[in-house]
């Protein structure tokens, strides 16, 4: 999660249930696709504006500019933000509900929220997808199900990847809201993609690997999904969820975390899973800027399967093992020294 992983949560569910949204009737008006108004990936990062303030929810807080309309795939036809591998089950406020699939709000509206949360965990899917993840005959699928979230129902400031009573992503509010954040929305799912690979959260230093590498996630998609669209980056891409951490830091650059603090194995754990994480996501980028994102993440990917829990060297020989199986010896001299940089192997 984004500031504090709980695995097992009971939080009193607030706001309207629709559990049933799911297996709601498919709408004849309705189809696979629609179209809704997103940020991509946040404001200050495509506009390089480290001065946008979240001015409670208004409208007039974030330029015309940095919504975009998009197309949203893999709906169930039954006129909600439901499909193949998101549905918003429950929100404060209304659950959108379109009879031709037309989701287009703007920040002050509470489904904008639910709009991001649809569109951004679907196409971080759809790419897991396109690296072979869940194809017939290609490697094991990863969280291939249909992902529940919650938006604006954790009263506070944070939000969290649970499988308590059941797993699902809450996303919460306070200042900017969480999910208005693509990086915010990412990081939470990297979480859900660990929990579907069987990951074991077991030891403080799995927790940090997990939190690091759910920073690395959310940059390495909206990365992804913004060149493919020809989306501006303005910001640097090794900041972690501009928008949403300029309620709660000073600046001038707004960044919850970075995948480029410097930090070191063993010598600067210091038990706390999301600065400890900083060592991980940083190999992580290390690979990635060497590599190209579709052989790191794939690499990545496979090599936390079915992880034990152990220890930061134990998850860094399996993902150079991976790299070893999947591509070669070059390769995998490239993870192995990305991991050794960083003092872990």
């Amino acid at each position: 999660m984004r500031r504090n992983l709980i695995a097992a949560l009971a939080v009193a569910v607030v706001g309207v249930v629709l559990a049933a949204v799911a297996t709601a009737a498919k709408n004849p008006n309705a189809g696979s696709t629609g179209v809704g108004s997103v940020f991509a990936d946040n404001p200050v990062q495509e506009l390089g504006n480290e001065n946008l303030t979240d001015q409670k929810d208004a409208d007039s807080a974030v330029p015309a500019a940095a919504y975009h309309d998009v197309t949203l795939t893999n709906l169930n036809g039954s006129g909600y933000l439901c499909g193949d591998y998101a549905c918003v089950r429950t929100s404060t406020g209304n659950l959108a509900f379109s009879p031709t699939n037309t989701f287009r709000f703007t920040r002050h509206d509470d489904e904008f929220e639910q709009v991001m949360a649809y569109y951004w965990i679907t196409e971080a899917q759809k790419y897991v997808h396109s690296l072979g993840f869940g194809e017939p005959g290609g490697l094991p699928g990863v969280d291939n199900v249909s992902q529940p979230v919650r938006i604006n129902q954790y009263g506070a400031d944070n939000s969290f990847t649970t499988d308590h009573p059941t797993n699902e992503i809450r996303y919460g509010k306070g200042g900017v809201d969480d999910a208005e954040d693509a990086e915010v929305i990412l990081h939470e799912y990297g979480h859900a993609l660990h929990q579907g690979q069987g990951f074991q959260f077991t030891s403080e230093q799995a927790g940090a690997i997990s939190e690091g590498f759910a920073d690395y996630w959310a940059v390495t998609v909206t990365d992804v999904i913004a060149q493919e669209k020809g989306w501006a980056e303005l910001e640097p891409l090794a900041c972690v969820a501009d928008w949403d951490s300029t309620s709660y830091t000073s600046g001038p650059v707004h960044c919850l975390r970075r995948l480029d603090s410097g930090l070191m194995y063993p010598k600067d754990l210091n038990g706390e899973v999301h600065h400890d994480g900083e060592i991980w996501s940083q190999a992580l980028w290390q690979i990635r800027q060497s590599l190209g994102h579709v052989k790191a993440d794939t690499i990545i990917l496979d090599g936390s399967m079915n992880f034990p829990g152990t220890d930061m060297p134990d998850l860094a020989q399996r993902t150079v093992d991976a790299a070893q199986t999947l591509y070669g010896t070059s390769e995998a001299d490239v993870v192995r020294a990305a991991f050794h940089d960083r003092g872990i192997l």
